[in-house]
């Protein structure tokens, strides 16, 4: 299905897509404005997304366990330790 719309551009962007379809790169203006909003779509979804994975990681952190300054910094020594000892250092 196909609705039509009334839209402003810039004479900049009129230019730059007017030239798009001169160098026939697409079939009409309309085509251009389509490509466009299906790649503005498309970056919406993974930026939504993203967002969606960082929130579950932080939520994750957040029911873990917490380790206080003293005890992280132990752990690093020990891991950092372990790693020289396997390099024989």
């Amino acid at each position: 299905m196909s609705v039509k719309a009334s839209v402003s551009i810039s004479d900049q962007q009129d230019s730059f897509a007017r030239k798009l379809v001169e160098d026939g790169r697409f079939a009409s203006l309309s085509a251009v404005v389509q490509r466009g909003l299906e790649l503005v779509r498309e970056e919406t979804e993974l930026k939504d997304a993203e967002l969606a994975v960082l929130r579950a990681l932080l939520a994750d952190r957040r029911a873990g366990e917490f380790l206080t300054i003293k005890e992280s910094q132990s752990r690093i020594e020990e891991m950092l330790s372990a790693k020289k000892a396997g390099y024989g250092l």
